[in-house]
């Protein structure tokens, strides 16, 4: 079994063990884990015979997520440190520092969101700088965090989140097994496979079901050859077909509500 496996699992017993019984939320930390090592792959630095990465994560929370880590919080941390430094070890990356960690909360946030910020900061000590190799953090690497959310997979600018001003950033929210999920401004994979961007796990889903789609006159959905058909308002679609807040989605034998706020 692999150490990057291991550790997952390590990880996971966090939830099982003993912080299983105070850790009851969406966010868990085997889902924080494989989102900090995606933003590492996605901030890669290449230097002249190094490809470095961010070696700072701050982890925003929701006020009600953070609240559930109380008293274990530093275990996760130091559980999460050990994950970055096996996979940058894993995929050959270069750190000028072990990866620091910092969970913070942020109101903004709906219950299993959570938000990373990944920064290169360059450590300075009493002998002097590090690397001379290594590219200083640029501000444009700063302050841009990516939000997730663990059942819907989106990803949206921290910024963004909580906006309704102006009806281009109004945003659309699906609701699955009583769960609000946003959709991705860019548009979102809605199926019963992992990868897609909303997960709907049922049977009688395809794995890669349906779309949902912007546009310049609002959303749109389009059936992609799924073998149970998209219906909405009970009415079967084919092409590309226009959502309104409120509609119901029915994929299969699963409804699924339509909401844009």
């Amino acid at each position: 079994m692999s150490v990057l496996r291991n550790l997952e699992e390590k990880i996971a017993g966090l939830v099982e063990g003993t912080f299983g019984r105070v850790f009851r939320s969406e966010v868990r930390p085997v889902e924080l884990a494989r989102k900090l090592a995606k933003e590492m792959d996605e901030h890669r630095t290449v230097s002249v015979s190094r490809t470095y990465v961010p070696n700072e994560y701050v982890v925003w929370l929701s006020p009600q997520d953070r609240e559930r880590y109380e008293g274990v919080e530093q275990s996760v941390i130091d559980e999460l440190g050990a994950y970055l430094l096996e996979h940058a070890r894993r995929e050959r990356l270069a750190l000028v520092s072990k990866p620091q960690i910092e969970f913070r909360t942020d109101d903004r946030l709906a219950l299993g969101e959570f938000g990373i910020q990944a920064r290169l900061i360059e450590p300075y000590g009493a002998g002097g700088s590090a690397s001379s190799e290594a590219p200083a953090a640029r501000p444009a690497d700063m302050g841009h965090t990516m939000v997730y959310s663990t059942s819907a997979r989106h990803q949206d600018a921290l910024e963004d989140v909580g906006s309704g001003a102006g009806v281009g950033r109004r945003r659309a929210i699906v609701v699955v097994n009583g769960k609000r999920l946003l959709v991705p401004p860019q548009g979102a994979l809605i199926g019963r496979s992992r990868e897609a961007d909303i997960v709907v796990d049922d049977t009688n889903v395809s794995r890669r079901h349906a779309e949902l789609l912007p546009g310049g006159n609002g959303w749109r959905i389009q059936d992609l050859g799924s073998t149970n058909g998209v219906r909405v308002n009970g009415r079967q679609v084919d092409g590309p077909h226009p959502l309104e807040s409120g509609d119901r989605i029915e994929l299969g034998t699963v409804t699924v509500t339509f909401e844009v706020e």
